[in-house]
């Protein structure tokens, strides 16, 4: 009876394990948007292996902000914005709030457009068409999914994001440029060269993420049967190594990622001196003659995967911020007639995002535009979540480290940097 419990106790560890990392995965995943893609290819192409050194030096930013904000969920038992609304001022509650809001809507609006951008190339069909359509099933699928479907769905899309090691690998990178972008940063002194370092900085960030992976941790107790606060409330030591293991496992998948579409758009698009990239099907399209055509339709592949990973990630994420602000019942788990609000406002967000692409903005240009507002947003952000982290009536005796403390105050200071350069760089 015993060795049964302990195969029992082993099965469910090993499924725990499977779980988090999962989590840790869709995470990274979801940080490699269209909005990241867009900006990252924008990178390549305009600076060519330059930028790559950006790669490790934002790996650890990365890790920091979401292990804290995985941390700020598993021992409040709250999503960010229920913290904010039981433990701070409601001016604070809705001055954040409407920024995050604007920011999600505008980038899944952005990322709808990517990935209709990239379809046409295989679907002659109008761009507008597809884009409703690519939000009408992704919608369903929230609406009738249920939160394990998801995450195995999610899990699954996150993959798409390996077409970019492919796609670099058949550009044939010379080794030396790459090896010296690597490890020998080259910093150009100039607006459009600190414009795309911000928007780097800001889309490796993103605000989203910080919400989206606190109300996940949220989700997942929901889903051992931990259904009250109390419940929920605390982790132990353990949990939170065993975080800190998954979270770096998933920061370095989207890192290399990262890495990897400057380094095919670097190694190709820049080398051909087609510097200025528009849209993702330009992107794609121009890789074809120099990389061959596998490599542009990875590329546009990696596009639509993601997109439809990231995209409910964006409205979902902003209804849950919503409805923890408005003290709505939540959760991906939820019937729409118990949580009518919850999935009114995913409805509401993503309908915004859909019409945003019949102003005939472009989508590529719309997302690093979108990276650098984020860059300046982000640093007001991740100080509050160093302030929650810190401050003992959410943490009890679950507090930040010096360590962490330390590297979460140095990734703000870089984000209020390289964001004061970019002001300077208009002045000078």
């Amino acid at each position: 009876m015993t060795e049964q419990a302990n195969q029992g106790q082993d099965r469910q560890t090993r499924k725990g394990i499977g779980r988090a990392v999962g989590l840790a995965l869709i995470a990274g995943a979801a940080d490699d948007d269209c909005s990241a893609i867009g900006t990252y290819a924008s990178a390549g192409a305009r600076f060519g292996p330059d930028l790559l050194w950006t790669a490790p030096v934002t790996l650890p930013m990365m890790y920091t902000v979401v292990y804290l904000s995985s941390k700020l969920g598993q021992v409040s038992g709250r999503g960010l914005f229920q913290v904010i609304a039981d433990f701070y001022p409601r001016w604070l509650l809705w001055s954040v709030l409407v920024g995050v809001l604007i920011g999600n809507t505008i980038e899944a609006a952005a990322n709808l457009g990517a990935m209709a951008a990239a379809i046409n190339l295989f679907v002659p069909v109008p761009i507008p068409i597809i884009v409703a359509m690519v939000a009408a099933s992704i919608f369903v699928l929230q609406i009738f999914g249920s939160y394990d479907l998801l995450r195995n769905v999610f899990r699954v899309l996150a993959l798409a994001l390996l077409a970019y090691v492919v796609s670099a690998i058949l550009a044939r990178p010379e080794l030396m440029p790459v090896l010296s972008g690597t490890f020998l940063p080259k910093v150009h002194y100039s607006r459009e060269y600190l414009s795309i370092l911000v928007a780097i900085i800001g889309t490796t960030l993103s605000a989203y993420l910080y919400t989206w992976q606190s109300n996940q941790e949220v989700e997942e107790e929901k889903a051992l049967g931990r259904d009250t606060l109390e419940k929920r409330k605390g982790a132990t030591k353990e949990e939170l190594s065993r975080s800190r293991k998954d979270i770096l496992i998933g920061m370095t998948f989207s890192n290399l990622i990262m890495y990897f579409i400057i380094l095919s758009t670097g190694a190709t698009l820049h080398k051909a001196g087609q510097t200025q990239i528009e849209t993702a099907a330009q992107a794609a399209d121009a890789l074809r003659p120099l990389a061959g055509d596998a490599a542009g339709i990875l590329f546009a592949a990696g596009v639509i995967g993601v997109g439809f990973l990231a995209v409910p990630v964006m409205t979902t994420g902003g209804a849950f911020d919503l409805a923890q602000a408005m003290g709505w019942k939540n959760g991906m788990d939820a019937k729409p007639r118990d949580a009518p609000g919850f999935y009114l406002a995913t409805g509401a967000f993503t309908l915004i995002a859909v019409g945003l692409n019949f102003f005939g903005f472009n989508p590529m240009r719309a997302l690093v535009w979108a990276g650098i507002v984020q860059g300046f947003s982000t640093p007001p952000l991740l100080l509050l979540i160093l302030l929650m982290t810190n401050d003992r009536r959410i943490m009890g005796d679950r507090v930040n480290s010096r360590s962490t403390n330390i590297l979460g105050s140095i990734t703000m200071v870089a984000i209020f940097a390289a964001s004061a350069g970019l002001v300077a760089s208009w002045f000078l």
